[in-house]
C-alpha cells in the first residue's frame, strides 16, 4: 500500500513538472515573439544610420536572386588586419551576416547566432559577421577610431566569430544590401541555399543553419 502511494506521488510530481516545464516554454517563447514583432519595426535602411531609432519598415520576405546560386567571393580585413576571404571556408556551411553597430535588430539577433554557432560549429559550421560601419579611408586617426568602435561593440556582445570590416565594398554583388540584419546561408559547396532580410526568429535561423549544413556534401 505505502508502496502504490510512493508510486503515485512520484507519477504526480513528473506531471507536475512536465506542466510546468511546458509553461515556462511557452512563456520564454511568447517573449521571443513578442520581441521579435517589436524588432522586425526597427529593420534600419543601411544608408541613413541616423534615422535608425524612426525607420519602420517590416522585414522583407522575399528571396535573393543569389538562392540557388554560387556565393559571391570576397576578401576583406578582420580586426586584427588579417585578410579573410569566403573561399578559404568551402568544405563548411558559412552564415554571411551583413550588421552594423548601430543597428538595434542586429543586437538582438547577435546572441541567437552566437548560440547558435557554438551548437553547430562541431558539424562544420561557421559565420562570418560583415560589419557594414563607415570606416574613414582619408583620416587614418578616424580610421583607427572607427574600428576600435567595431572591436568594442564584438567584445561587447561577446562575439566570438570572424568580424569583418569595410563590408559596403561587397554590398553590391550580394544584390545590394539595403537594411540590417541581412544574412546569406551558404552550403558547404559555396552555394547560397537561403538568405533572410531583417530580423528572424531564432528557429527560422537554424532551420537555415540546418540546410546549409546538408547542402553540398
Amino acid at each position: 500500500m505505502k508502496r502504490n502511494h510512493l508510486v503515485l506521488i512520484l507519477v504526480v510530481a513528473a506531471l507536475v513538472l512536465m506542466v510546468w516545464s511546458g509553461v515556462a516554454n511557452y512563456r520564454r517563447r511568447k517573449a521571443e515573439a513578442q520581441k521579435l514583432q517589436q524588432m522586425q519595426a526597427m529593420l534600419v535602411p543601411v544608408a541613413s544610420p541616423s534615422s535608425s531609432d524612426a525607420a519602420s519598415i517590416p522585414a522583407e520576405e522575399e528571396k535573393s536572386p543569389l538562392e540557388g546560386k554560387p556565393a559571391p567571393a570576397f576578401t576583406l580585413e578582420n580586426l586584427q588586419g588579417q585578410k579573410v576571404s569566403l573561399a578559404s571556408y568551402k568544405g563548411k556551411a558559412v552564415l554571411v551576416n551583413f550588421m552594423a553597430t548601430w543597428c538595434a535588430p542586429c543586437k538582438v539577433e547577435t546572441p541567437w547566432l552566437i548560440k547558435l554557432r557554438d551548437q553547430y560549429a562541431s558539424q562544420g559550421f561557421e559565420i562570418l559577421g560583415i560589419s557594414t560601419d563607415d570606416l574613414d579611408k582619408d583620416d587614418k586617426k578616424q580610421n583607427a577610431q572607427d574600428k576600435a568602435d567595431i572591436a568594442k561593440f564584438v567584445s561587447n556582445m561577446h562575439i566570438d566569430y570572424p568580424v569583418l570590416i569595410d563590408g559596403d565594398s561587397i554590398s553590391h554583388p550580394y544584390g545590394g544590401v539595403d537594411a540590417l540584419p541581412t544574412s546569406f546561408f551558404v552550403d558547404r559547396s559555396g552555394k547560397v541555399v537561403a538568405s533572410t532580410i531583417g530580423l528572424h526568429d531564432r528557429d527560422e535561423l537554424e532551420a537555415n543553419i540546418k540546410k546549409a549544413l546538408a547542402g553540398g556534401a
